[in-house]
């Protein structure tokens, strides 16, 4: 399935389904070897629940509001794009499309959010009928290479909730109730990651959503806004863009990898706490079970 042409350079986005979801994860493991900078992107059923209580922090409330929203709702889309450091797109299909089982009849979402899916063209009928297990995807996933990789460099745009989804799936469990906990197993699972809205506090003169910062940055969209995508091949592209003017093609990781936008515990401050490295955490993800 393509989507568009950006100047000279065709950029496939396939859709996955149940029928062909192994087949395309057999593609998914050979590409990362190659693509490692794996830019990301879900599509969710909007946030149907607010908190209640006393918070330490609105960046406290903001973690708790994601946690019961993410416990609540299912993941109903998920884009990966796959890129070398230079930002160098593999020729072909360079973004998987991941379609999930979700019932407009039985289960929750915010009204406001689908009829925005809907508009960008999210077929909810064929979601329903043919839309992939979210428990074998994560079984397959998290055998691919692409996370638990120090090799790996996830990206996002304001990623908190796409990390929690994701997390969701790779663990079978419910969000932590803690945030450190939270942060704990983001390292586990993904050993590298940074936040497009996080790296916009070092550049004065980005402001806005995803589709501000990129044409701000002169960076064109290919496929339909606000399915998941299109929104990550943007995200990838405005990653390596933003990096080349704003950053002299170079981020340092210590200093603006494993933040994410709007959330108080940072990778970095664990680390600092607790010590040592990923493979000193991994009974972590062992021995979570939940909140």
């Amino acid at each position: 399935m393509s989507l568009g042409v950006n100047e000279d350079c065709k950029f496939e986005i396939r859709d996955v389904w149940a029928h062909n979801l192994e087949e395309e994860m057999e593609h998914v493991r050979r590409i990362v070897v190659d693509y490692p900078y794996v830019a990301m992107d879900t599509e969710f059923p909007g946030v149907v629940a607010r908190p209640v209580g006393t918070f330490k922090s609105t960046a406290e409330y903001h973690y708790q509001t994601l946690r019961c929203n993410v416990d609540m709702l299912k993941l109903i889309q998920l884009g990966l794009t796959f890129s070398k450091s230079t930002g160098e797109l593999p020729k072909g299909v360079c973004t998987w499309q991941f379609n999930f089982e979700f019932g407009l009849g039985d289960d929750m979402y915010a009204q406001d959010s689908i009829d925005l899916l809907i508009r960008s063209g999210i077929d909810f009928h064929k979601h329903e009928k043919v839309g992939i297990d979210v428990q074998l995807f994560g079984e397959l996933l998290i055998t691919s290479g692409v996370v638990m990789s120090d090799d790996v460099h996830w990206v996002s745009f304001h990623g908190g909730y796409d990390f929690g989804y994701l997390m969701k799936v790779l663990s079978c469990h419910m969000v932590p109730t803690e945030e450190s906990v939270f942060f704990e197993l983001l390292r586990i699972y993904f050993p590298i990651f940074y936040d497009i809205k996080y790296l916009m506090k070092s550049c004065k003169l980005l402001k806005g959503g995803l589709q501000d910062v990129a044409d701000d940055m002169q960076v064109q969209r290919v496929g339909p806004a606000h399915q998941s995508g299109s929104d990550s091949l943007l995200t990838s592209m405005a990653f390596f863009r933003m990096r080349e003017l704003y950053f002299d093609d170079r981020l340092d990781a210590d200093k603006y990898a494993r933040h994410l936008f709007g959330l108080g515990t940072s990778y970095q401050n664990s680390v600092v706490e607790r010590g040592g490295g990923v493979g000193d955490h991994k009974n972590s993800a062992n021995n979570y079970g939940g909140s």
